[in-house]
């Protein structure tokens, strides 16, 4: 993500409040802003490691080295500059000046202000290093500088930007043990026991997957006691998922309910986190009958499970949601991959005759487009592509674990190198926070869905009417003729937000379109009690997402009730709330969260 928001310390339930802010640009670039001092989490941290993309990526089985190996990308970037040689010339003159001032002790360059990995007073007091991070933040702006000089072509700019991202928060002074003042002021407070117990640490984490730091502890918080404990009941099981059905909280209800479809790779309790913080909870408070679907943890068993099996799964869902709730239309939201496959769902609704039980569609951080899509698709290639699919196929399935691995380095300041200083270089423990050790709790995917998605990433199928089918009808997302409520998160690098945006030219029907202050998971974890929170909405949708942009206006606040009151229309009216909740036909089973979220 782009952005990083100032962040509240969790307390209790390990709750932080989000908010997006503008990052400081210029020279300091190089350096993100990050809080190492307390590596206290914030939602935007989380953003990086949970993912719409998750199911796209096709790097997440070809280990981390692959990732960080040199391409052609490296040689046309060395090529581009041999062409420029003023440009470099100018960027050396600058660079000398830098280093020149810098020596002399006369340098004003600085971190950003919200930067708090340098936020000890010994990293300006202390005359080597300062030096030593005014050096590191000019040679990092230089070499962003001349990537940007070079104006390659978007998959080679994306490839070495991740490339030179990481090499930057890698080579950063705070996380030299040798440097760092706040590991030498643990070391000497803990009389050594930090530095055991950051050894300790650190060889825990590199004994199993993913081998990067511990973001949360494993027992900070309880399922079903501390986050996913909104009322309700498992009303459905199957062998792939559990519906589940939630207790509504107000006297009427709407007519037509909501069913929600998260992604695939995820646990679904995202939606409903700790009280305050779940979605769901809040969609039944403004009078929506609520259902979602909890998917289940497969194992190599399961190998076979594909787009097909997933379809068949939210049709099933729809179908049963009407019957409960004895209407004849629903409302469905799709969030991440779990969009993906709805819209798909859709397509086929519509070419069967039975696209009016939807009342609208709704799409949360989903990409219809691979165009240009982001750091994930830019690593991909066929090469790539085919070596993940045949690792997932002799396994059965992609390990959640690897992904969460993969989606870290994205955002390596925030991700990896934070935790590296707290974790091993201070000896703490990471604090608590609900949106971390959600992403922590990671599932697999089943190879057949694996290869699937794959496969429609890149051929960008999707776009192209025909090129993949779902339960035997062809794709066109022109058919999806219903209103839809489409939310973006402005500062999103898993599900860039004009790609997300090219939704609007894609589908049909009334469409709104909402852009998030915040990125990936925080553009959805987005309660209304966040003070900071803004979001952006305009008139029509022109092709170019930049003119909508333009003209679009700044709104106050999180669109959750902004979407709820949106789906009042095209709720068909009230009744009183059910005094139960399922049929004679379908009883309650268990209580929510249900028994498939508890399987590892």
């Amino acid at each position: 993500m782009a952005a990083e928001p100032s962040t509240d310390q969790a307390k209790n339930n390990g709750q932080t409040k989000d908010a997006s802010a503008a990052p400081d640009t210029g020279r300091a670039s190089a350096a993100p802003d990050t809080d190492r001092a307390s590596a206290a989490p914030d939602a935007e941290q989380a953003d990086s490691t949970a993912g719409s993309l998750d199911s796209l990526l096709a790097g997440a089985t070809a280990g981390p080295v692959r990732r960080f190996q040199p391409d052609a990308s490296l040689a046309r970037w060395a090529i581009r500059l041999a062409s420029q040689p003023g440009t470099v010339a100018r960027q050396a003159v600058k660079l000398t000046a830098d280093m020149t001032s810098i020596a002399l002790g006369s340098s004003e360059i600085a971190p950003p202000r919200r930067d708090r990995r340098f936020a000890d007073p010994a990293w300006t007091g202390n005359p080597l290093l300062k030096r030593t991070l005014q050096m590191y933040l000019a040679l990092g702006g230089t070499a962003q500088d001349l990537l940007a000089d070079a104006d390659l072509d978007w998959r080679d700019n994306t490839r070495l930007q991740f490339l030179l991202t990481n090499f930057i928060a890698a080579s950063a002074p705070s996380n030299n043990p040798a440097l760092n003042p706040a590991a030498w002021k643990a070391f000497i407070d803990s009389g050594g026991l930090s530095l055991l117990r950051g050894l300790r640490a650190f060889t825990s984490d590199m004994a199993s997957t993913p081998h990067i730091p511990t973001m949360v502890k494993p027992d900070a918080f309880t399922i079903g006691q501390d986050l996913a404990v909104t009322p309700g009941s498992v009303v459905l099981r199957t062998d792939v998922f559990e519906l589940i059905q939630y207790k509504p909280t107000t006297p009427t209800v709407h007519q037509f309910p909501l069913l929600m479809v998260p992604p695939m790779i995820n646990k679904y309790y995202i939606t409903d986190l700790a009280p305050g913080r779940s979605m769901l909870e809040f969609f039944i408070s403004q009078g929506h009958q609520t259902f979602v679907i909890s998917w289940r943890n497969p194992d190599g068993r399961a190998r076979h499970w594909d787009k097909n099996t997933y379809g068949e799964a939210i049709v099933d869902a729809m179908r049963i949601t009407r019957e409960i709730t004895k209407t004849p239309k629903l409302n469905v939201i799709g969030l991440c991959a779990g969009g993906i496959m709805t819209s798909m769902v859709s397509t086929h609704l519509s070419a069967t005759g039975q696209l009016d039980q939807l009342s609208s569609l709704g799409l949360g951080v989903t990409l219809l487009d691979m165009t240009e899509a982001g750091t994930t698709v830019s690593l991909m290639d066929k090469g790539t592509a085919a070596g993940s699919m045949l690792a997932s196929r002799v396994r059965g399935y992609m390990d959640g674990k690897t992904l969460a691995e993969v989606f870290a380095w994205l955002r390596p300041d925030d991700l990896i190198w934070s935790y590296w200083v707290n974790n091993y270089l201070e000896g703490k423990s990471p604090p608590p926070f609900d949106i971390l050790y959600w992403n922590a709790d990671t599932t697999r995917m089943p190879a057949a869905l694996h290869r699937n998605f794959i496969e429609i990433a890149m051929a960008n199928a999707l776009t192209k009417p025909g090129e993949v089918s779902m339960l035997g009808s062809p794709v066109d997302l022109s058919k999806i003729d219903v209103d839809s409520y489409v939310v973006a998160g402005i500062d999103d690098h898993i599900s860039p937000w004009p790609s997300a945006y090219r939704a609007t030219q894609l589908l049909r029907g009334n469409i709104k379109f909402v852009l998030s202050n915040s990125g990936h998971i925080a553009a959805m974890v987005n309660p209304p009690t966040n003070p900071k929170a803004t979001y952006r909405v305009g008139d029509g949708h022109p092709p170019d997402h930049r003119d909508w942009l333009a003209k679009a206006e700044t709104r106050q606040g999180s669109w959750w009730p902004d979407y709820t009151a949106w789906l009042e229309s095209r709720s068909g009216g009230t009744k009183q709330a059910p005094k139960t909740l399922g049929t004679a036909k379908y009883p309650p089973l268990d209580p929510a969260p249900g028994t498939y979220i508890l399987e590892r």
